[in-house]
């Protein structure tokens, strides 16, 4: 499983085009070969962090390099993102536990 770890802070100004591109994205995310899951936090100091899942690192790639998604990350720097920081993991471990 490849994790992709996206911290943000928004731009004030933008946040409802950024909202329609967003969920744009989140629909075509959940499109892709390979798409596991996303959860996305936004913390009292405004950063927001997303956790993205896809199978392995063809189907991240693949993600990563779709003309949507390429054109809304050029958005992202231009106009909707104060920062961001992009961290890209291969899981080596997972425990889980639930109460019954």
């Amino acid at each position: 499983m490849i994790l992709t770890i996206f911290r943000s802070r928004l731009r004030p100004e933008h946040v409802e085009e950024y909202a329609v591109v967003a969920a744009r994205m989140d629909e075509l995310a959940h499109s892709m070969p390979g798409f596991l899951a996303i959860k996305t936090f936004t913390a009292a100091d405004g950063e927001r962090v997303s956790i993205v899942e896809f199978a392995d690192e063809e189907s991240q790639r693949a993600w990563r390099e779709h003309p949507e998604h390429r054109e809304a990350q050029r958005l992202g720097r231009e106009r909707f993102y104060q920062e961001f920081r992009i961290q890209v993991c291969r899981l080596e471990r997972a425990h889980d536990f639930r109460q019954r």
